[in-house]
Protein backbone atom coordinates (compact mmCIF):
# COMPACT_ATOMS: atom_id res chain seq x y z
CA UNK A 1 0.00 0.00 0.00
CA UNK A 2 1.32 3.47 -0.88
CA UNK A 3 1.87 6.26 1.65
CA UNK A 4 -1.16 8.02 0.20
CA UNK A 5 -3.25 4.87 0.67
CA UNK A 6 -2.07 4.49 4.27
CA UNK A 7 -2.78 8.17 5.00
CA UNK A 8 -6.23 7.88 3.44
CA UNK A 9 -7.00 4.75 5.48
CA UNK A 10 -5.79 6.47 8.67
CA UNK A 11 -7.99 9.48 7.92
CA UNK A 12 -10.97 7.20 7.29
CA UNK A 13 -10.44 5.28 10.56
CA UNK A 14 -9.87 8.47 12.59
CA UNK A 15 -12.99 10.10 11.14
CA UNK A 16 -15.01 6.92 11.74
CA UNK A 17 -13.86 6.78 15.38
CA UNK A 18 -14.73 10.46 15.89
CA UNK A 19 -18.20 9.97 14.36
CA UNK A 20 -18.84 6.83 16.43
CA UNK A 21 -18.20 8.82 19.64
CA UNK A 22 -20.58 11.66 18.74
CA UNK A 23 -24.03 11.34 20.31
CA UNK A 24 -27.08 11.67 18.06
CA UNK A 25 -30.76 12.07 18.98
CA UNK A 26 -32.53 8.78 19.67
CA UNK A 27 -34.97 7.59 17.00
CA UNK A 28 -36.71 4.47 15.73
CA UNK A 29 -37.24 3.59 12.08
CA UNK A 30 -40.97 3.53 11.30
CA UNK A 31 -40.91 2.88 7.54
CA UNK A 32 -38.90 3.41 4.35
CA UNK A 33 -40.33 4.99 1.19
CA UNK A 34 -37.88 4.78 -1.70
CA UNK A 35 -34.80 6.66 -0.37
CA UNK A 36 -36.77 8.33 2.46
CA UNK A 37 -36.76 7.07 6.04
CA UNK A 38 -39.72 7.79 8.34
CA UNK A 39 -38.47 8.04 11.93
CA UNK A 40 -40.00 8.50 15.38
CA UNK A 41 -37.74 10.76 17.48
CA UNK A 42 -37.65 10.87 21.27
CA UNK A 43 -38.04 14.25 23.05
CA UNK A 44 -34.86 16.35 23.25
CA UNK A 45 -33.55 19.67 24.51
CA UNK A 46 -31.95 21.94 21.93
CA UNK A 47 -29.85 25.09 21.89
CA UNK A 48 -31.25 27.29 19.12
CA UNK A 49 -30.20 30.56 17.52
CA UNK A 50 -31.98 32.58 14.84
CA UNK A 51 -30.12 33.37 11.64
CA UNK A 52 -30.45 36.70 9.82
CA UNK A 53 -30.79 34.73 6.59
CA UNK A 54 -30.57 31.16 5.38
CA UNK A 55 -26.87 30.56 4.81
CA UNK A 56 -25.58 32.53 7.81
CA UNK A 57 -24.13 29.27 9.09
CA UNK A 58 -20.78 30.48 10.38
CA UNK A 59 -22.23 33.09 12.75
CA UNK A 60 -24.96 30.72 13.95
CA UNK A 61 -22.48 27.90 14.53
CA UNK A 62 -20.12 30.21 16.44
CA UNK A 63 -22.91 31.35 18.80
CA UNK A 64 -24.03 27.77 19.55
CA UNK A 65 -20.46 26.48 19.85
CA UNK A 66 -19.71 29.36 22.23
CA UNK A 67 -22.53 28.17 24.49
CA UNK A 68 -21.43 24.51 24.62
CA UNK A 69 -17.73 25.38 24.95
CA UNK A 70 -18.34 27.31 28.18
CA UNK A 71 -20.22 30.48 27.17
CA UNK A 72 -22.87 29.91 29.81
CA UNK A 73 -23.61 31.00 33.38
CA UNK A 74 -21.46 28.26 34.94
CA UNK A 75 -18.71 27.98 32.32
CA UNK A 76 -19.64 24.31 31.88
CA UNK A 77 -18.43 22.55 28.75
CA UNK A 78 -21.15 20.48 27.07
CA UNK A 79 -20.33 17.68 24.63
CA UNK A 80 -20.89 18.33 20.93
CA UNK A 81 -23.60 16.20 19.35
CA UNK A 82 -24.63 15.60 15.76
CA UNK A 83 -26.23 16.76 13.61
CA UNK A 84 -25.98 20.51 13.28
CA UNK A 85 -29.46 21.47 12.08
CA UNK A 86 -30.25 24.49 9.91
CA UNK A 87 -33.80 25.16 8.73
CA UNK A 88 -34.21 25.83 5.03
CA UNK A 89 -36.53 28.79 5.45
CA UNK A 90 -36.22 32.30 4.09
CA UNK A 91 -38.75 33.58 6.66
CA UNK A 92 -37.15 32.76 10.03
CA UNK A 93 -34.19 30.39 9.66
CA UNK A 94 -32.63 28.83 12.75
CA UNK A 95 -29.63 26.70 13.60
CA UNK A 96 -29.83 24.14 16.42
CA UNK A 97 -27.64 21.75 18.39
CA UNK A 98 -29.33 18.90 20.27
CA UNK A 99 -28.10 18.67 23.85
CA UNK A 100 -26.70 15.34 25.10
CA UNK A 101 -29.42 13.00 26.42
CA UNK A 102 -28.05 13.23 29.98
CA UNK A 103 -29.42 16.79 30.25
CA UNK A 104 -32.98 17.77 31.10
CA UNK A 105 -33.94 21.40 30.54
CA UNK A 106 -33.40 22.24 34.24
CA UNK A 107 -29.90 20.70 34.21
CA UNK A 108 -28.49 23.08 31.61
CA UNK A 109 -26.80 26.39 32.46
CA UNK A 110 -28.28 29.50 30.89
CA UNK A 111 -26.46 30.78 27.78
CA UNK A 112 -24.48 34.01 28.20
CA UNK A 113 -25.43 35.05 24.66
CA UNK A 114 -29.05 36.24 24.55
CA UNK A 115 -29.34 35.07 20.93
CA UNK A 116 -29.02 31.44 22.09
CA UNK A 117 -32.16 29.91 23.58
CA UNK A 118 -32.75 26.50 25.15
CA UNK A 119 -35.95 24.80 24.01
CA UNK A 120 -37.65 21.48 24.67
CA UNK A 121 -38.50 19.55 21.52
CA UNK A 122 -41.30 17.03 22.03
CA UNK A 123 -41.13 13.61 20.40
CA UNK A 124 -42.01 13.88 16.73
CA UNK A 125 -42.12 11.99 13.46
CA UNK A 126 -39.58 13.00 10.84
CA UNK A 127 -38.87 12.09 7.23
CA UNK A 128 -35.21 12.05 6.21
CA UNK A 129 -33.25 11.61 3.00
CA UNK A 130 -29.49 11.07 3.21
CA UNK A 131 -26.68 12.22 0.91
CA UNK A 132 -22.90 12.45 1.03
CA UNK A 133 -20.43 15.06 -0.13
CA UNK A 134 -20.57 18.80 0.41
CA UNK A 135 -24.02 20.26 1.07
CA UNK A 136 -24.00 22.64 -1.89
CA UNK A 137 -27.09 24.72 -2.65
CA UNK A 138 -27.80 22.66 -5.77
CA UNK A 139 -27.51 19.33 -3.97
CA UNK A 140 -29.61 20.55 -1.02
CA UNK A 141 -32.31 21.80 -3.44
CA UNK A 142 -32.36 18.49 -5.37
CA UNK A 143 -32.56 16.35 -2.23
CA UNK A 144 -35.24 18.61 -0.71
CA UNK A 145 -37.30 18.27 -3.90
CA UNK A 146 -36.82 14.48 -3.87
CA UNK A 147 -37.90 14.28 -0.23
CA UNK A 148 -40.99 16.44 -0.74
CA UNK A 149 -42.01 14.64 -3.95
CA UNK A 150 -41.69 11.22 -2.30
CA UNK A 151 -43.82 12.31 0.66
CA UNK A 152 -46.46 13.85 -1.63
CA UNK A 153 -46.57 10.71 -3.78
CA UNK A 154 -47.27 8.64 -0.65
CA UNK A 155 -49.86 11.08 0.72
CA UNK A 156 -47.85 12.08 3.80
CA UNK A 157 -48.47 15.57 5.16
CA UNK A 158 -45.55 17.72 6.31
CA UNK A 159 -45.26 20.20 9.19
CA UNK A 160 -43.10 23.32 8.98
CA UNK A 161 -39.96 23.81 6.92
CA UNK A 162 -37.35 21.24 5.95
CA UNK A 163 -33.90 21.40 7.53
CA UNK A 164 -30.36 20.55 6.49
CA UNK A 165 -28.67 18.28 9.03
CA UNK A 166 -24.89 17.85 8.87
CA UNK A 167 -23.16 15.16 10.93
CA UNK A 168 -19.43 15.62 10.34
CA UNK A 169 -16.67 18.00 11.36
CA UNK A 170 -15.66 20.43 8.58
CA UNK A 171 -12.36 18.63 7.86
CA UNK A 172 -14.16 15.39 6.90
CA UNK A 173 -13.45 14.48 3.25
CA UNK A 174 -16.52 14.83 1.00
CA UNK A 175 -16.86 11.09 0.33
CA UNK A 176 -17.13 10.41 4.09
CA UNK A 177 -19.62 13.18 4.85
CA UNK A 178 -23.17 12.40 5.98
CA UNK A 179 -25.93 14.94 5.42
CA UNK A 180 -29.71 14.67 5.62
CA UNK A 181 -32.66 16.80 4.62
CA UNK A 182 -35.41 16.31 7.20
CA UNK A 183 -38.96 17.52 7.73
CA UNK A 184 -41.57 16.80 10.38
CA UNK A 185 -44.45 14.66 9.11
CA UNK A 186 -47.90 13.58 10.21
CA UNK A 187 -48.03 9.82 9.92
CA UNK A 188 -51.37 8.06 9.44
CA UNK A 189 -52.58 6.42 12.66
CA UNK A 190 -52.95 2.66 12.49
CA UNK A 191 -56.44 1.36 13.25
CA UNK A 192 -56.62 -0.36 16.63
Amino acid sequence: MTRFGIALMALFLWNYAMAADTEEPSWTLVDTLDEVELRAYAPTVRAVTRLDHSGQTTAGFQRLAGFIFGGNETGEKIAMTAPVEETLSSEAPIMAFTMPAQYAMDDLPAPQDDSVQLTEMPGRNMAAIRFSGWATDGKVDRKTDELMETLARHGIDTVGDPSLNQYNPPWTPPFLRRNEIMIEVRLPQADD
